[in-house]
């Protein structure tokens, strides 16, 4: 019990100094590791997908609600998933349809004007999900607070060719110009369209790849990896990839964005590194 508090004690005093500093507007989050961690339990991994899912809305929180963080995307099941057994397969469709239910009558998601979008090929997902998913995006149309993106049925790949069979659609029909045609535009095509590319994308579990995940938008993102399964990972550990973010200095070749960590806030940060 007082471990415990001492944790909560850090993470509250870790948080407050995070948010003196810029945060990512966009973070994008590959949850990876529910079935493994389930494994090292002796869980079946039907436990570890929801002990996952849990996570996954406990995340959320932090992004939006403790951090003011915008713009939040979430990987839950890419085309290659459809690959795994039918057994599960289905029990991951049943607590997305589930998660998407709950989502339409959550007072946070109402109260906090958060606008939910499901990416990928929607067609490929059963009714209920699919059904699920569609109303879940005409009810929070209208919000534009908080983003959050849930990619099911996701492939990055797909996402750029369903983009570029859209724009050679527009050009056969006159709406688009092939001499028009630059990043701004293709990005428009894209499932995220209308969003900001995202800052961090981080990935749980220890495997270092994006696994086919945004892979247009990752062209300036800062990559995390933590070797912790999805459901274990702690608020620490996302703090910690925060900071990390913090610290790295960022320059694009067109108008030199930097972010450079101060002498001052690395002593700050130097308190808190028998935490880290």
């Amino acid at each position: 019990m007082v471990i415990r508090k001492i944790d909560d004690l850090v993470d509250r005093r870790l948080l407050e100094e995070v948010k003196k500093h810029k945060l990512p507007e966009h973070v994008a989050i590959i949850m990876d590791g529910n079935r493994r961690f389930a494994g090292r339990l002796g869980l079946d991994y039907n436990t570890g997908h929801q002990l996952g899912m849990d996570k996954f809305e406990e995340v959320a929180e932090w992004c939006f609600f403790d951090m003011g963080i915008k713009v939040l995307t979430v990987y839950a099941f890419s085309t290659e998933n459809f690959k795994r057994g039918d057994k599960e397969v289905c029990a991951i469709m049943d607590l997305c349809a589930e998660a998407l239910e709950k989502g339409v009558i959550d007072s946070r998601v109402h109260d906090n004007k958060i606008r939910i979008r499901v990416i990928g090929q929607l067609e490929s997902l059963p009714k209920k999900v699919r059904n699920a998913a569609e109303l879940i995006m005409d009810c929070t149309e209208g919000y534009n607070k908080h983003f959050l993106n849930i990619a099911l049925a996701y492939g990055g790949r797909e996402d750029i060719l369903q983009a570029i069979h859209c724009i050679v659609k527009d050009i056969k029909n006159n709406r688009l110009k092939p001499e028009d045609i630059d990043e701004e535009i293709i990005s428009s095509y894209l499932y995220t369209n209308g969003l900001p590319d995202p800052n961090l994308i981080l990935r749980t579990s220890g495997e270092e790849r994006l696994s086919n995940f945004l892979l247009w938008q990752a062209a300036h993102s800062d990559l995390y990896f933590v070797d912790v399964y999805w459901p274990a990972f702690k608020k620490r550990d996302f703090l910690r990839a925060i900071i990390t973010y913090q610290q790295r200095e960022r320059r694009f070749s067109n108008n030199l964005i930097s972010l450079k960590t101060s002498p001052k806030k690395i002593n700050i940060l130097k308190r808190f590194e028998p935490f880290l």
